[in-house]
């Protein structure tokens, strides 16, 4: 009995002195201290959970060896350089300042000339997408967070195959966590087929504490540098057929024009990265005409940069409106200077909407997310449940002429954490079609009300509360 008594308190001592330990290393490396407070709740009020969740989670190890500072600025010009002296397109007077903003953050020109279409439904994307690939002459890059083999992955492993035996070059990035599904016959199929496959930041037992937690969540590809893709939609059957509780609703573009090399930018760039083959031919930036004339800046944003190009964009986007804000995202786990800004927007009198899930496919990150509504219903903003299935959709629209859409959550993963991409397009008409779109799904919302809201049970109110304090490692 003694050695046993004697072996618990070996066993304690080495447990309080792991969990000091922790708690000066995250102290001691500055973080956010709204991020800094939720580690050392989790490690000090989780017994083992919290250490294990740090260990995974939480180590900033990954930023240190991902790539240095000056390699990135050289990679990040040196795509964008070819094009040559971007020309310089207008843009309506209440958007001067966000322009300026996102190109002196990180070198983001105003890329103008395009085309842009906005699909609300899986169907429609691949629709165009394979059509597309069917036309392919010269290259074909693809980079998603899930690229499942399940009926649409191997419809578009067979497309791509085809094109690589007509000589077509194709080059492919997938996410080692987001696609750890997927098997791995499937990319050696693609491999086999003379297809360049890599995946980002592949996932080893030796690797996992210092990789899982920056993942590249970007949905990007490019055809002969000419037509891209960029929005939330991934490779998986769900966006087709939907799951058992709804559709999977969500949005996606299919971009004309020279924002096109914006993503081509991007590609190239987590090309590298993977590959360690810096790509940066002119035949990759071919010169385009205008498709049309909608101009768009083309922003990247992730630990590789310290700028936090979305975070920043996001919040001047709020800061200018003057009439409306509509927001769709299935996660809303905002940093609290965004909040305030979506709070003090609707105050001041803009009509700021926010519609997330009521069936989430995280049920941890809803109760979270939950928390912030009290408070948005108290400052006016109008939130809205989708009852149709699963609303996937990064979607915001600000005034008469601005669209956001790309890979982006509303949640600090995102805008910290996460390889993220958002097309920032400045134009009427693609600004009313994502109106449009908002507005249809609202007709499957159910609108929240303050009076009904705070009558939820407490026990329900204090769970959400609690999950809030732990919404910056979510």
């Amino acid at each position: 009995m003694q050695i046993n008594a004697a072996l618990l308190l070996i066993i304690e001592i080495l447990y309080l002195l792991t969990v000091a330990s922790i708690v000066v290393v995250v102290i001691s490396e500055n973080r956010n201290p709204i991020r800094t407070v939720s580690w050392v709740l989790a490690v000090v009020f989780l017994p083992v959970i919290g250490i294990i969740w740090y260990a995974i989670f939480g180590q900033e190890a990954t930023k240190k060896y991902l790539i240095s500072k000056r390699m990135y600025s050289k990679l990040k010009r040196r795509p964008l350089d070819e094009m040559g002296t971007p020309v310089e397109f207008s843009v309506p007077d209440e958007h001067d300042n966000l322009v300026a903003l996102l190109k002196n953050l990180d070198y983001n020109p105003l890329l103008g000339g395009n085309d842009v279409k906005l699909f609300s439904t899986g169907d429609e994307k691949f629709n165009y997408l394979f059509y597309d690939i069917e036309r392919a002459k010269e290259h074909i890059h693809i980079e998603y967070y899930v690229l499942m083999d399940d009926e649409l992955g191997l419809k578009l492993q067979d497309a791509l195959i085809k094109k690589a035996k007509e000589g077509v070059e194709i080059r492919i990035i997938y996410d080692g966590f987001g696609s750890r599904k997927a098997r791995k016959e499937y990319f050696e199929n693609y491999r086999m087929a003379g297809i360049e496959v890599e995946p980002f930041l592949k996932l080893t037992w030796n690797a996992v504490s210092s990789r899982i937690n920056y993942r590249n969540h970007r949905k990007i590809i490019v055809i002969d540098g000419t037509i891209g893709y960029v929005g939330g939609m991934n490779i998986a059957n769900r966006y087709i057929a939907g799951t058992s509780w709804g559709v999977w609703r969500d949005t996606h573009a299919r971009i004309m024009g020279k924002g096109v090399q914006g993503l081509q930018s991007v590609f190239l760039i987590d090309w590298y990265f993977v590959s360690q083959t810096l790509i940066t031919s002119r035949k990759y930036f071919p010169s385009l005409q205008n498709y049309g004339t909608t101009p768009m800046q083309i922003v990247e944003s992730g630990p590789l940069s310290a700028a936090n190009e979305l975070s920043h964009g996001i919040t001047q986007a709020i800061y200018d409106a003057k009439k409306s804000i509509y927001i769709q995202t299935p996660y809303f786990l905002p940093p609290e200077s965004m909040l305030d800004a979506l709070q003090a927007a609707a105050i001041r009198g803009v009509d700021v909407r926010v519609m997330m899930s009521e069936r989430s496919d995280v049920p941890v990150v809803q109760l979270a997310s939950r928390s912030y509504i009290k408070s948005m219903l108290r400052s006016n903003v109008k939130v809205y449940f989708y009852k149709g299935g699963f609303l996937h959709s990064k979607l915001m629209v600000f005034d008469d002429s601005l669209t956001l859409i790309g890979s982006a959550n509303f949640d600090s993963r995102s805008f910290e954490q996460n390889f993220e991409v958002e097309a920032f397009i400045y134009d009427t008409d693609v600004t009313n079609k994502a109106t449009e779109i908002f507005l249809e799904d609202q007709r499957n919302t159910e609108q929240l009300h303050l009076k009904d809201w705070i009558k939820r049970p407490v026990t329900k109110r204090f769970i959400e509360s609690l999950m809030r304090l732990f919404a910056p490692l979510l």
